[in-house]
């Protein structure tokens, strides 16, 4: 489990004082208890949700927000929704800064996010993404119109879904290139005159006397130090979550050029609350 966009600048070094490592052993037993109490109650109330409503998921998301919430909350992370969230179905993209982004969004609000297949077997990070109804694909256009299906259904049941379009977690300073692939399939007959793509702009704040980067996950960094280095920090920054007006997939002529629309609108928001991103 590791992140694939490399920097030119190396990742600064991990410095953890006794008084971190006191925290991290007072917070991660709050989160393992959270998380797990929770998906506990979710899981359960999925044996009631599933014969009657189907896909549909009227109560859960509830849960999996109250969740991350509170998980920023034991963190110490600040956090400030801007904007708007779309009504009904439709799908959201956002730049990827670590980790920390799956907390962040669904925080701000109850979404689906859509992951590459192979997240589903990573050992306890499989398990809550399966329980709390992510959509895994196969980066392979021979699956392009089963995907195509999926998601046609899950928006039909009510469903936001969510993907990050840069394919790879970055230093949270820079929107990469949004790849096209998936933005195709909301070109379908059945899905393009009716449906919305809402970008997002996330955008985290370093703590006090941090380099500007210290939320990002790239490169070589591993998980776990990058984990005990958010639990061990004594005092936190905040993030932002920018909601911008959503765009009409009929408006554009293809994949490329919603693509584009949306990496330009995702950017500027970047660039508004954190004028040195890309620097």
């Amino acid at each position: 489990m590791s992140p694939l966009w490399t920097s030119d600048t190396p990742p600064d070094p991990v410095v953890i004082p006794p008084l971190g490592w006191l925290l991290a052993a007072v917070r991660a037993p709050l989160l393992i208890v959270l998380i797990t109490v929770c998906l506990i109650l979710l899981l359960l109330l999925r044996l009631v949700e599933v014969p009657i409503w189907g896909r549909g998921r009227p109560i859960t998301p509830f849960i999996t927000q109250f969740v991350c919430r509170n998980a920023l909350r034991i963190l110490g992370i600040g956090f400030t929704r801007h904007g708007r969230p779309m009504r009904g179905p439709g799908a959201v993209v956002a730049n990827h800064s670590s980790w920390l982004d799956i907390f962040t969004l669904n925080a701000a609000k109850r979404i689906y996010f859509v992951s590459k297949a192979e997240v589903a077997s990573w050992p306890g990070i499989g398990i809550l993404a399966r329980a709390t109804g992510t959509i895994f694909i196969e980066r392979d256009r021979r699956h392009a119109h089963a995907q195509t299906r999926l998601f046609a259904d899950r928006l039909a049941a009510g469903h936001k879904l969510l993907f990050f379009p840069e394919g790879t977690s970055t230093d949270g300073l820079r929107v990469l290139p949004f790849k096209t692939t998936l933005f195709g399939a909301f070109f379908a007959e059945e899905l393009r005159h009716s449906l919305r793509i809402q970008p997002v702009s996330v955008i985290y704040h370093a703590p006090a006397s941090q380099p500007a980067r210290f939320y990002g996950w790239w490169g070589d960094m591993s998980f776990g130090s990058h984990l005990i280095k958010t639990l061990a920090t004594l005092r936190h920054g905040r993030v932002d979550v920018v909601y911008h007006p959503p765009l009409k997939v009929s408006d554009f002529d293809n994949r490329k050029a919603l693509a584009a629309r949306a990496e330009e609108v995702v950017r500027a928001g970047l660039e508004r609350y954190l004028p040195r991103a890309g620097t």
